[in-house]
């Protein structure tokens, strides 16, 4: 697939996931009326509403297992074919979890108790950063993007008592010691 028809694809998908999530009633931006680069408090209305926060790292960790996967399954594709599919993946995620459904799921079985779904600039920056992870997985070695996961995994649990391994367990089957531990009763 030529370059020019790899980005169009990719930013097609990203156009059609922000264009899905403003039909479902999605805010643009932070209903606190500003966009910061970077906001660091989890237990605060503005997570997930502006461009980064500490769950961005598990969107990273989205694109190098996505990656991975795409190369089990289709690793006669061609890269872009595969970054193209791992965005539908991605975009179809931030979809979803922007549901009534996965929203009170989340504020239901994990600590996000004031989540109330992501900001469009929050999703699409997720979507870019799935991008980003995807990226390092096909440049670097497998050793060095598995202990990136290692890395990313181990750093957010030990600041905010979440990260993508325990988010996944607590929204399939919640336990009550491992919330307990995260509220820090």
């Amino acid at each position: 697939m030529p370059r020019r028809w790899t980005l169009a694809a990719c930013a097609g998908v990203i156009v059609a996931a922000a264009a899905i999530e403003f039909s479902m009633g999605r805010v643009p931006i932070c209903r606190c009326g500003y966009v910061k680069l970077w906001h660091g408090i989890v237990s605060s209305s503005e997570n997930s509403q502006h461009i980064t926060d500490w769950y961005t790292f598990s969107h990273i960790i989205h694109g190098i297992g996505f990656y991975f996967l795409l190369w089990l399954v289709a690793r006669r594709a061609p890269a872009d074919v595969r970054l193209v599919a791992a965005l539908l993946l991605e975009a179809s995620w931030e979809i979803f979890e922007n549901t009534p459904f996965i929203i009170n799921r989340y504020r239901a079985a994990t600590i996000s108790l004031d989540y109330y779904g992501d900001s469009i600039v929050n999703s699409m920056s997720d979507i870019l950063a799935m991008t980003l992870g995807f990226w390092i997985a096909r440049r670097a070695r497998v050793r060095a993007s598995l202990g990136l996961v290692v890395v990313l995994e181990v750093v957010v649990a030990a600041v905010i008592r979440d990260n993508l391994t325990l988010n996944i367990l607590m929204l399939i089957h919640p336990f009550d010691a491992v919330k307990r531990w995260q509220l820090g009763a």
